[in-house]
């Protein structure tokens, strides 16, 4: 009887418990962009003091840290994520230059400016829906979420789990309960103009602050009994302040979510958390103050430790965070490819870039690299990936590729401006324009157009021969006028007007994504008469004929103001009377560039050497030197000679901070040192060796490097250059 008694008394006293001890705990992060890291200094403050979360609902930002979180991500990794990221990348679309194809790579060696327009098939302009298409951000949330490829319940979640996005169409709000988790929180951080929308279920889908940035209805509705809001919401800053692009961003999103926000806080009740971290110093691009935001957000959280110890479950442990903590296996086993396609391309060509061996586990490094070479070929608005399990045994990789809506054929355009300030200057400007995706192999035609001081037209097309265009054929035409000074005894005695045009077919193999072999065979024929010197000075015509040989590499980071790497170029030539040339002779040129930088400085050391052998017409066979960094102080190619050389050391330090996001205009100040010389075979010429210095301001703009110089020579020359295009 006593022990019945004791069991009767346990069973009342266990009725008796406090009834929050069985409540279900909903958190709701609130969007804020980069400030909204500070999510994961709340979350770090919850867990110490043994708060459970039952549910997560998250917008913008707050999508992707509770989305992650969720997931299975300790707070330890998100910490290490946001303070190691480079954001800057992730935030862009361009994958690092080393993984970009050579092909592409070779567009940046002209004087062109970086930004292209595109145009459609039918010839109309084609304009993206955002500055950013997310591709860098949609590879990484992929890559952090593989593990949970599988789930496409969000409910199912470690931490069920439910995202917030506006309909750009209707305006209405779209709660993503299910799917494909990294694009759920894709789409609701779309912010509009900004990232284009994510089309999802036939909309479009574009950041979920616009109509509810602080989702405490979606955590209700998920069966919370309380809530802990976090809301990062600032007030709005007066005219004065408003006084850079960032400042008029800011300002957009504090207005878009405003008046959203203050309706869902209105519905909060005494029992309910409410979390607002002291941001106001901190706007929505500052990534690279993660540390001080993630610390705001602990420290407000840690002052409402009385409040939250209502919430904090008796036993302390939460078998859902238990497991959303667990190591789980992130690089599953891949038993086959798949591709979902719809652009120029064939499939095998997509293929062909995907190195992931079958029957071994998923290599996100080389996965990450393969997609970025696949993006930089530039026919794909964007080119993800997902993991579909098969079985117990494997899962498939599938590679969905698709083609810009915008067009795939591109036009560039850039100019630069060269004065010796002694009335003599240099003129050119530039186009080209390439038509891509031609065959499903991936054809190309490009032509190139320059007027000015020194004319071009250059047109090719390119056939690679296999699915990995490793092997192609480049047919070509070509053509050029510019001016040429006949030199005697050191002193100009004519300036000729020389004119060439000719063809010549290609057969080439690239090799990786660093660099180019060419052999070639090609004719030209053209004119060379006298445009000032003595009339009586001989006019003539000539006929070439040739075999050719091209080698180029390239790793360097940056091709306007590279901190790494290196590049060659080799260029061999033999003119071969058997082709229809008048003269048999041989002629070589090899540039080098070396990158190298520590904190803000970078230097660049290299060169160039010409060499014609053999005895050949002085005017049709020299080189040129002469430009800023190239013998500073003459004008652009005032020095030829049938040999060339030149050495150089150029400095520069970058004077700005660095911008974590894509708009970035990072301004550089420098100097150069050139040691060169020009001459001919015959004697008749030869410059000596001429030492040149130079000063420049670089600004490097969205549409390329804009750079200021002055250089000097022992020559007593002086000149300013002004580039808008590739600086050196």
């Amino acid at each position: 009887m006593p022990r019945l008694l004791n069991l009767l008394l346990v069973f009342l006293a266990l009725l008796s418990l406090p009834t929050y001890a069985e409540e279900r705990i909903g958190l709701v992060l609130s969007g804020g962009a980069a400030r909204g890291l500070a999510h994961i200094g709340v979350l770090k403050s919850l867990e110490r003091q043994g708060i459970r979360i039952d549910a997560i609902a998250g917008t913008s930002m707050g999508a992707i840290i509770g989305g992650l979180y969720a997931a299975g991500y300790r707070v330890e990794e998100l910490e290490q994520l946001a303070l190691q990221l480079d954001w800057q990348q992730a935030l862009s679309d361009s994958p690092p230059r080393e993984d970009i194809p050579f092909r592409r790579k070779q567009d940046d060696r002209d004087f062109l400016i970086k930004q292209k327009l595109s145009f459609r098939d039918d010839g109309s302009l084609g304009l993206p829906l955002g500055v950013i298409q997310g591709q860098n951000l949609a590879m990484l949330l992929e890559t952090l979420l593989v593990h949970r490829s599988d789930t496409r319940n969000f409910d199912r979640l470690p931490i069920p789990f439910h995202a917030v996005a506006t309909d750009i169409a209707t305006g209405e709000e779209v709660i993503l309960r299910s799917g494909h988790l990294p694009q759920a929180m894709r789409a609701s951080m779309s912010i509009p103009a900004v990232f284009a929308p994510v089309a999802l279920d036939g909309r479009l889908l574009v950041d979920g602050g616009m109509v509810n940035n602080i989702p405490i209805d979606v955590a209700r509705q998920m069966g919370v009994d309380r809530v802990i809001v976090v809301d990062l919401g600032t007030p709005l800053r007066p005219v004065d302040e408003l006084t850079t692009v960032v400042d008029v961003m800011n300002q957009s999103i504090t207005l878009m979510t405003r008046k959203n926000s203050e309706e869902q806080l209105k519905t909060l009740t005494p029992n309910d958390v409410l979390i607002t971290p002291p941001l106001a110093g901190y706007g929505v691009a500052d990534f690279n103050r993660a540390e001080q935001m993630i610390d705001a957000g602990y420290r407000a959280t840690e002052a409402l430790s009385a409040a939250l110890a209502r919430l904090v479950q008796p036993g302390g442990g939460s078998p859902a965070l238990a497991v959303a903590r667990s190591r789980e296996q992130r690089n599953p086993l891949i038993r086959e490819i798949r591709v979902e396609n719809d652009s120029k391309v064939g499939d095998a060509v997509i293929l062909s870039h995907i190195r992931q061996p079958l029957n071994k586990p998923l290599d996100l490094g080389r996965l990450q690299k393969d997609m970025g070479t696949l993006y930089g070929l530039d026919y794909f608005e964007r080119v993800q990936y997902r993991i579909t399990p098969l079985d117990e045994h494997g899962s498939a990789l599938v590679i969905d590729a698709r083609g810009r809506r915008t067009g795939t054929d591109y036009l560039r355009i850039g100019l630069n401006l060269a004065d010796d300030m002694r009335g003599d200057s240099a003129f050119n400007i530039g186009a080209s324009y390439r038509i891509n995706g031609i065959n499903e192999l991936g054809a190309e035609w490009l032509t190139r157009l320059q007027l000015g001081d020194r004319q071009e037209l250059y047109s090719e097309f390119y056939q690679p021969l296999d699915s990995g265009s490793r092997y192609f054929v480049a047919p070509y035409l070509s053509g050029e006028a510019r001016n040429i000074e006949s030199i005697l005894d050191n002193d100009p005695i004519a300036e000729y007007r020389l004119e060439r045009y000719g063809y010549g077919i290609n057969l080439g193999r690239q090799i990786a994504n660093n660099g180019e072999i060419r052999f070639g065979i090609g004719q030209a024929w053209g004119e060379a008469d006298v445009r000032v010197g003595e009339r009586d000075l001989p006019s003539f015509s000539f006929n070439e004929g040739y075999y050719e040989l091209k080698y180029s590499f390239d790793t360097l980071d940056n091709v306007d103001f590279p901190r790494q790497g290196e590049e060659i170029n080799l260029q061999l030539r033999k003119y071969d009377k058997g082709l229809d040339s008048d003269q048999d002779y041989r002629r070589w040129q090899v540039e080098l560039n070396k990158a190298f930088s520590h904190e803000s400085n970078s230097w660049i050391l290299g060169g160039l050497y010409g060499r014609t052998l053999d005895e050949a017409d002085v005017v049709t066979s020299g080189f040129t030197l002469g430009g800023a960094q190239q013998l500073s102080g003459f004008r652009q190619d005032a020095l030829s000679g049938q040999n060339i050389a030149l050495a150089r050391m150029i400095y520069y330090r970058r004077l700005t901070q660095h911008s974590l996001l894509p708009l970035d205009f990072p301004l550089y100040l420098g100097m150069s040192l050139e040691r060169g010389r020009a001459w001919n075979n015959d004697n008749a010429f030869d410059s000596g060796y001429i030492n040149a210095a130079s000063i420049f301001l670089g600004l490097d703009t969205p549409l390329g490097p804009l750079n200021f110089s002055y250089g000097l020579n022992d020559e007593r020359e002086k000149a300013l250059y002004l580039n808008l295009g590739r600086s050196f």
